[in-house]
């Protein structure tokens, strides 16, 4: 299994393991925070800022904790002074690593994230050595039970989707950045609940690695993730199928 359907289902199981111990209300409140701050506080002319706000919501945030967030990025809260630092770098068998955060404190989150490469063997790389190998793309997710396939097929061509994939549990509609927040209009506007959305970055090749060696570059995904600045992490291994099998069955 490689591409984005391996990535989004991990991330999918993940955030509802975070959300329960409350770890995803952070990187939320980040995100909604910096996305006020660089597109101002209309979630109607701030597409990233709309996508932060509806994840929010779908995890049962209080609405006061996102006006709040919202005020702090735009200046009408006093707050933390937030940056974003993307760091490359290089995992063990030359798998690539995008590290994306959100700081008040760039030195300390340098620090922290060097720290976790080391003790996994990898390394943090020169800038343009990573991100030249990630591409952004809209991931919507639809629940395959509420709804009929040749429908949401032909909303998300209707929205300009590059692709419809029925991955288990969810049909994963899969479109450029710029008609993202298009092909979600179309489905709410038909009354079709979005189960989850995000913009993300897909790796354009990956790296084919045995059981073993996926492992161990999980449990460094999985440590990069931890770190209390780190929004995202991308990495361009394939996962073996037997691998995926032992996670869906750990998390389901």
């Amino acid at each position: 299994m490689s591409g984005h359907s391996k990535w989004s289902k991990i991330k999918r199981k993940k955030a509802s393991a975070d959300a329960k111990r409350g770890r995803i209300f952070t990187k939320l409140i980040k995100e909604i925070t910096i996305a006020a701050k660089h597109g101002g506080g209309d979630s109607n002319a701030n597409p990233r800022l709309r996508t932060a706000i509806e994840e929010a919501r779908s995890l049962n945030m209080p609405n006061e904790n996102i006006e709040r967030a919202i005020k702090r990025g735009t200046g009408e809260l006093e707050g933390q002074i937030l940056e974003e630092v993307t760091y490359e770098a290089y995992g063990p068998h030359g798998v690539a690593i995008l590290i994306e955060a959100v700081t008040d404190n760039r030195n300390r989150t340098t620090g922290a994230i060097r720290h976790v490469l080391s003790r996994q063997n990898g390394n943090l790389g020169n800038q343009g050595s990573v991100a030249w190998q990630f591409q952004i793309q809209g991931i919507v997710n639809v629940d395959v039970k509420k709804y009929d396939e040749d429908t949401i097929i032909a909303y998300a061509l209707e929205g300009g989707a590059i692709d419809v994939k029925k991955e288990e549990d969810v049909y994963q509609i899969i479109a450029s950045p710029e008609n993202f927040s298009k092909v979600k209009d179309i489905l709410q506007k038909n009354n079709i609940e979005i189960s989850s959305s995000e913009l993300t970055k897909i790796p354009q090749s990956t790296v084919p690695l045995s059981e073993k060696e996926a492992e161990k570059l999980l449990k460094l995904y999985e440590a990069l993730d931890e770190l209390e600045d780190v929004q995202h992490v991308y990495a361009n291994f394939e996962i073996p199928d037997a691998l995926m099998e032992k996670i869906s069955s750990a998390t389901d």
